[in-house]
């Protein structure tokens, strides 16, 4: 059997193709999952799954003509998964929904799901577990805002907003919500890739200069309650700094606890003793 050639199953007389078990999850799934606002559209189908509804025609054909021209080669696919990104796109409106999950698809990346608005980020987020979110819009609305705050401060993860218009203020609220990413003049697929490597950078260097921070800070935070603790003991037992210091960490050896907790312990204790 050729590479190219991939093993069918018939699944209601229509033919699947099915790629090999090692390279099974390797390239973008059609067709994309889309959530619609609740209470639009009815008929007689049954509901997908999970509030999934199915993807607009025109993204599914996309989709499939797209995996078809751009599947790599078996040596190739290994790669290829590497640098996938699944991406949550955001956008109210299903055509320009569809240039966007062509330009991810080409540069590479998986399109998680599509939205028609940010009202139910954080449920979202949850669920699919997306490595970047991407928005279009004219202009982020105030409630896009505040959902991407409380999102930073709980799952971080990059976001990108393309938009129409390059108000200041709307941009420097976008960039304290934690935006890593902010595009003026709306969605350009030429610059789709160096636009998301630029954001993932942007948004890692951030975390790290956050953990950074935080250690620091409780680093100092722990290195105030010790020397509290030490003037305790050199009050009380008469010790000089250095044999209140040996004390603490004897006593955190001997119970396997921090040096930190066993002085805040201490300076427990003191308070109700003394």
């Amino acid at each position: 059997m050729s590479v190219g050639a991939l093993p069918t199953r018939q699944v209601r007389n229509k033919p699947v193709h099915r790629l090999p078990a090692a390279s099974r999850d390797t390239t973008c799934l059609p067709p994309f999952p889309i959530f619609r606002r609740r209470g639009g559209g009815s008929g007689s189908q049954r509901p997908p799954r999970r509030g999934y509804a199915l993807a607009h025609p025109d993204l599914a054909s996309a989709s499939k003509t797209l995996c078809a021209s751009l599947n790599p080669p078996p040596q190739e696919r290994l790669l290829l998964c590497v640098r996938m990104a699944k991406i949550l796109v955001i956008d109210e409106s299903q055509h320009r929904a569809v240039e966007i999950c062509t330009g991810l698809i080409k540069a590479g990346h998986q399109v998680a799901a599509v939205l028609p608005s940010a009202l139910e980020l954080i449920a979202r987020i949850e669920e699919i577990k997306p490595d970047i979110i991407l928005i279009e819009t004219e202009s982020p609305s105030r409630d896009t805002l505040e959902h991407l705050g409380v999102m930073n401060q709980t799952m971080p993860r990059p976001v990108v907003i393309f938009s129409q218009t390059g108000d200041s203020e709307a941009i420097r609220t976008a960039v304290k919500a934690g935006v890593a990413a902010y595009v003026v003049d709306g969605f350009d697929s030429s610059r789709l890739r160096s636009v998301i490597d630029v954001a993932v950078a942007r948004f890692e260097e951030h975390q790290a200069l956050k953990t950074a921070l935080a250690r620091a800070s409780r680093q100092l935070s722990e290195r105030k309650v010790i020397d509290k603790a030490k003037g305790i003991l050199m009050k009380s037992r008469g010790m000089d700094e250095g044999a209140a210091y040996a004390a603490l960490r004897k006593l955190a050896m001997e119970r396997s606890t921090p040096l930190a907790q066993v002085a805040a312990n201490l300076i427990d204790t003191a308070r109700l003793i003394l």
